[in-house]
């Protein structure tokens, strides 16, 4: 009896060229929303429950949602090397990789120019012009990969744009209001849910604050 056909779990199956060090290099930056999703945002919920960071990962979700759907409806084939990378079963317009890059990139630049972050001063732009070098890098390496063609990458990037830029809108014009709601429901009570986006410095905050709490509590070194 013939074994059925096998389908690699495409989350993290990323394939490049024995010994093309560049596309190795490229495979790696190919799985940086992989990393921001399972390392950024979860540990961000375990480590800070921000309000903003939890809005912000919804709305990542979101644009992957429309991004399958729109996936399904339009249904463009991928190009010619899907059958070298068992791709051929999945569709290709617009890229998921770069729609995702570029939402994350426009959110976190938006935040950054709010000053909604942790980071001050300089590396807040520092911090943003890395991602946007990623997320160009990632849209890059899905067509060098031969996952993609250049008009796929850069109907995900722009997808990705205008979904970063209203999503942020929506938060932080139309959903700040409720965030004090949301901290005081029996959720963020339960969870420790909190919104900092108001205080100007939250690293210099709550170093003051850890500061100011050990000496009320009169802790010395025995």
């Amino acid at each position: 009896m013939p074994h059925p056909p096998l389908k690699a779990v495409t989350l993290t199956h990323v394939r490049y060229r024995k010994g093309d060090r560049l596309g190795l290099f490229l495979a790696w930056v190919s799985l940086v929303p992989v990393f921001i999703s399972l390392g950024g945002f979860i540990s961000h919920f375990i480590f800070r429950r921000e309000l903003q960071g939890m809005f912000f990962a919804l709305g990542l979700l979101i644009s992957q949602f429309i991004n399958e759907v729109i996936k399904k409806s339009v249904q463009q084939a991928r190009p010619e090397t899907c059958a070298l990378l068992e791709m051929c079963d999945s569709h290709g317009w617009p890229s998921s990789h770069s729609q995702y890059m570029f939402f994350f990139t426009v959110y976190f630049t938006l935040l950054s120019y709010k000053k909604i972050v942790l980071l001050t001063g300089k590396y807040r732009w520092i911090a943003s012009f890395i991602s946007w070098v990623l997320a160009v890098l990632t849209m890059y390496s899905r067509v060098y990969l031969g996952y993609h063609t250049v008009a796929q990458v850069f109907a995900g990037a722009t997808l990705g744009i205008i979904l970063g830029a209203v999503w942020f809108w929506v938060v932080n014009s139309v959903l700040l209001c409720y965030f004090p709601i949301i901290e005081e429901s029996a959720f963020g009570r339960w969870f420790y849910v909190k919104d900092t986006s108001h205080i100007q410095n939250v690293l210099e905050f709550e170093y003051e604050q850890a500061r100011a709490a050990r000496k009320s509590m009169g802790y010395k070194c025995d």
